[in-house]
């Protein structure tokens, strides 16, 4: 169900990522809680032990996010002078719900980007087809 060119292949990354749904089906569910992914595709058995977004997600969270916020608390607080709590009451919860919510569909977004381009780690590619029994040798190449 994968599409072909490189602009339907981003859009279909992007709705599965968004939506958190499998790369490969766009029907199972690709996390059983907040960000933890599903051992595997319920609908298609897709194995997601293939994807490692690491701290991808709160990399691009705090870039996207948090470091503008920051100018714009900053600005406020220069430009105005406000009183410690609308900083408590305002500042503290656009970051925190800010760098919060969109760690999910950027995580999505990884793993889907991982799978429909078939990202490995580079020099790994050999060490992963022994691992998943594809080329008949043991992992120590013996």
């Amino acid at each position: 169900m994968l599409p072909d060119s490189h602009s339907s292949k981003f859009r279909w990354i992007i709705e599965s990522g968004l939506k958190g749904l499998c790369p490969r089906c766009g029907k199972g569910a690709m996390f059983t809680s907040w960000l933890k992914i599903a051992p595997r595709c319920e609908c298609c058995g897709l194995d997601y032990r293939f994807a490692a977004p690491d701290d991808g997600p709160a990399f691009f969270s705090l870039c996207i996010v948090a470091f503008p916020l920051t100018f714009v608390v900053v600005w406020l607080q220069v430009a105005y002078d406000p009183p410690w709590w609308v900083h408590l009451f305002m500042s503290l919860p656009f970051m925190l719900l800010g760098c919060l919510l969109p760690l999910r569909p950027i995580k999505g977004w990884l793993v889907a980007s991982q799978y429909v381009n078939r990202a490995i780690e580079a020099g790994t590619e050999t060490l992963k087809n022994r691992l998943d029994g594809q080329d008949g040798g043991n992992i120590f190449g013996d």
